[in-house]
């Protein structure tokens, strides 16, 4: 595909530790931009600033024919080749204090915001512990949101910022086993659409994927917050993550407002919106995991 767009572009990537968070950043360090990788989890955060540059410096060498030296692992704004990482924790707003003082200390602006990171749930809604679905909605919800309120004066002030939120086909429907969850993506829709609606120098795209073969099951929280630790049978058989980015890098730098990506699951989304009593039939009887 073709990634001119993103040439020498500050790209901010949450969740970028694992899943399509880390395909989309590993897919964009084909090519010379800056990036700014965002997770909870430090030695994912690590192995994947070591794995964009291996693949820069690959990409590079059948370029150029030479392999050019890592860049810096400072925050840079120039044009090149940077990965900067940051261990943030988007349930916890310290945590996001600390990095956008940082980036700010720099006067750093970025011109893409890949709002990625999430967890996803495996429980009953009347057997989940409130704290669970506070938990959901923090990281889920209030992480992004208050994320870019925290940015606002460099949203307000520039030109031009496309911000990528992924959300879920869970929310677009409720589903068994994901009632924060899908508390949580519905409401992302409810206010990146105001924020689009609001800001003519904000372009939004939501992501809505059905079932990528990532891990995110493995994190699911159970009913007492504790981890689901299994790859869902579902998960293990949906769209291969790589092709996943390679399809929302796509979509976002055409622009485009939404886009469902999946297999033969996002038929829901159509039962649920031309079918309803058809869909309430079917997502009592789909496998949840």
């Amino acid at each position: 595909m073709n990634l001119k767009k993103y040439e020498n572009k500050n790209i901010l990537i949450t969740g970028a530790g694992s899943g399509i968070g880390f395909a989309m950043a590993r897919k964009l360090a084909e090519i010379n931009t800056n990036l700014f990788l965002l997770d909870i989890n430090e030695a994912c955060l690590i192995a994947a600033n070591h794995r964009c540059h291996e693949i820069h410096n690959a990409t590079s060498v059948n370029r150029n024919n030479h392999t050019q030296e890592f860049s810096s692992s400072e925050i840079t704004a120039s044009s090149g080749f940077s990965v900067n990482t940051f261990n943030v924790d988007f349930s916890d707003t310290t945590s996001i204090d600390n990095f956008v003082s940082h980036v700010q200390e720099k006067n750093i602006s970025f011109d893409y915001l890949i709002l990625n990171a999430g967890i996803s749930q495996r429980a009953m809604a009347l057997e989940t512990d409130f704290s669970v679905d506070r938990k959901i909605m923090e990281t889920n919800f209030f992480g992004p949101v208050y994320l870019v309120k925290k940015l606002s004066d460099m949203l307000l002030s520039r030109k031009t910022t496309h911000i990528s939120v992924t959300t879920s086909i869970s929310g677009l429907f409720g589903f068994p086993l994901r009632s924060a969850y899908c508390a949580s993506k519905h409401a992302l829709f409810g206010f990146f659409e105001s924020l689009d609606l609001e800001n003519d120098n904000i372009k939004v795209t939501f992501l809505i994927p059905g079932r990528i073969n990532t891990e995110i099951s493995k994190s699911a929280l159970l009913s007492d917050g504790s981890k689901h630790a299994t790859m869902d049978s579902g998960q293990a058989g949906g769209m291969d993550v790589n092709k996943c980015a390679r399809i929302a890098l796509r979509v976002i730098a055409k622009g485009k407002r939404r886009k469902l990506i999946g297999g033969k699951e996002l038929l829901m989304v159509y039962i649920n919106k031309f079918i309803p009593p058809l869909f309430y039939k079917l997502a009592r009887k789909i496998s949840a995991t």
